[in-house]
């Protein structure tokens, strides 16, 4: 095995370690999603918050991944705003970890809320595993074997056009003055065509309901990589497809995108962002 190939059984070996340790941080999350109000800070954004238990469990993951696999790096949301240290991914073997994707609905009780944690090798995504204990959602992938929800296989829809897709948005990215009227088009757009719009504050649980046929399209800008990671491996390996929004391929490290169940389906959301992104003015009826 050369240095820039990974074997079959390292990369399972990968997976199974990984897996184990974001079971074993289930309880701790828990303890803190069950107290009422879980304490928390806010960083720079008002709205962008943080918990004891976020720090917790990357801590608890980073020093576990490492020893098994000291070779690896980590990407961590908690280290990067720490040292506001500028994340750069490299061919070595990364781990790309949020302890808790959803904190508004972790501190507020709301069962949208995950450890979500990825692997790159070669700047490729291979692993992907999303864990939400207060639903009992234990999402999984690796390259090239499938997707799983608790062990048993998922796949996306088949859907391939809106009309028949219900679609995750993160309405609360609304809140953020800078891309507030980018959004509420874009919203306007999709939801006014689709079946139904569903907003989970937490991109990585979106993605893997994308993965489960629960919902059909999923498009988000704006976020980090450890937000998107995991989810676009469950999502990709559960049949579906991921394109950067304008089109072309992906990029984990600027996650702006559109995902779907069906290759048309993705490419009828992308049209009706660009139909958004001309409209200059607008009023709701």
């Amino acid at each position: 095995m050369s240095n820039n190939t990974i074997s079959e059984a390292k990369l399972k070996e990968y997976y199974e370690v990984a897996l184990d340790l974001v079971q074993k941080c289930g309880p701790m999350l828990m303890e803190g999603y069950r107290k009422p109000k879980a304490d928390f800070t806010v960083k720079a954004d008002f709205y962008d918050l943080v918990t004891v238990y976020d720090k917790q469990i990357e801590d608890a993951l980073t020093a576990g991944l490492q020893t098994a696999f000291p070779e690896s790096l980590i990407i961590g949301e908690e280290e990067s705003a720490a040292t506001e240290r500028q994340a750069v991914l490299t061919d070595a073997p990364t781990w790309i970890i949020d302890p808790i994707d959803g904190t508004t609905n972790f501190v507020h009780r709301i069962p949208h809320c995950c450890i979500s944690v990825g692997l790159t090798i070669n700047k490729e995504l291979v692993v992907g595993i999303i864990y939400n204990p207060p639903a009992n959602e234990l999402f999984s992938a690796w390259k090239g074997h499938g997707a799983y929800l608790n062990g048993q296989r998922i796949h996306t829809s088949k859907v391939t056009t809106i009309k028949q897709a219900v679609v995750a948005y993160e309405i609360s990215l609304i809140h953020a003055a800078a891309v507030r009227d980018k959004n509420v088009k874009r919203l306007y757009k999709l939801g006014s065509n689709a079946t139904a719009t569903r907003s989970f504050g937490s991109g990585a649980l979106a993605l893997c309901y994308v993965a489960t046929g629960q919902c059909d399209t999923y498009h988000v800008e704006d976020l980090k990589p450890w937000d998107i990671a995991a989810g676009a491996v469950i999502l990709t390996e559960a049949g579906g497809t991921i394109y950067h929004t304008k089109g072309g391929k992906f990029n984990v490290m600027k996650p702006d995108l559109v995902c779907a169940s069906t290759d048309e389906l993705a490419k009828n959301v992308m049209s009706l962002i660009e139909e958004a992104d001309q409209i200059t003015e607008y009023t709701f009826k």
